[in-house]
């Protein structure tokens, strides 16, 4: 079993954990700041929606998706498995995240301007080729495993790249919600709400620091040269 320092995966979970309640308290604590005299109720309830479904459901899933081979006992396939059910979650979750964005009055085009929408479409629209092709190449009993070992560097920089690309989009998000309830409704630099939204920023700035470097860790590289080897051993013998 791949392992890496203990600490690391306890810091990466309490940074989570930590991404978690702030969020929730976010979302559930201020719900004023969701709610414009134009939003229905039902509009409030998508609005505060979009931003657990984003960060817990596909940000938190998918870096827990991607140390579940750090910590998970049991076979290759198990963790698999688990990897690739915990990824299709989050990949769920991103979708309806997006989809509660484009159900307000004013349609999807109104939604769709700024960077961190293009973004957001951008990181989801990745993932969800990143999981097919995952599933496609190491769950599908079809694919040889020459295919698996020449794809496997390509899956985990994809993988990487659109957690860190997931991780990019909330930010810019963080900052363009805080930036309208400073500049439009008058919140305070230094109130509660602000330091809220700074610390869920700076806990998701964190956090995939954690999750990276786990994922990248030297035990963990050794481990998969060895696979890969005795792959390549048992395929020309």
């Amino acid at each position: 079993m791949a392992t890496v320092s203990p600490s690391l995966l306890f810091f990466a979970r309490v940074l989570g954990l930590a991404v978690a309640v702030l969020v929730l308290i976010w979302a559930l604590a201020f719900k004023s700041s969701f709610l414009t005299p134009s939003l229905s109720q039902q509009d409030l309830i998508y609005a505060v929606l979009h931003p657990l479904l984003m960060v817990i459901g596909f940000i938190l899933l998918s870096g827990e998706a991607i140390l579940v081979h750090r910590w998970l006992v049991g076979s290759r396939g198990l963790k698999k498995l688990v990897h690739l059910w915990l990824q299709g979650v989050a990949l769920a979750s991103g979708i309806f995240g997006i989809w509660t964005k484009f159900q307000g009055k004013d349609g999807i085009v109104a939604n769709f301007y700024s960077l961190h929408s293009w973004m957001g479409l951008a990181s989801v629209s990745l993932f969800g080729a990143q999981w097919l092709i995952g599933f496609l190449n190491f769950w599908h009993r079809g694919e040889v495993r020459t295919v698996r070992i020449r794809i496997l560097p390509w899956h985990v920089f994809l993988g990487l790249y659109t957690y860190a690309l997931a991780i990019a989009t909330a930010e810019t998000g963080l900052l363009e919600k805080l930036t309208f309830l400073q500049t439009k409704r008058n919140v305070p630099k230094h109130s509660t709400e602000s330091m809220v939204v700074n610390s869920l920023g700076l806990g998701l700035a964190l956090l995939s620091g954690f999750v990276i470097l786990v994922a990248v860790s030297p035990n963990y590289q050794i481990l998969q040269s060895k696979l890969l080897y005795s792959e390549t051993r048992c395929l020309s013998s």
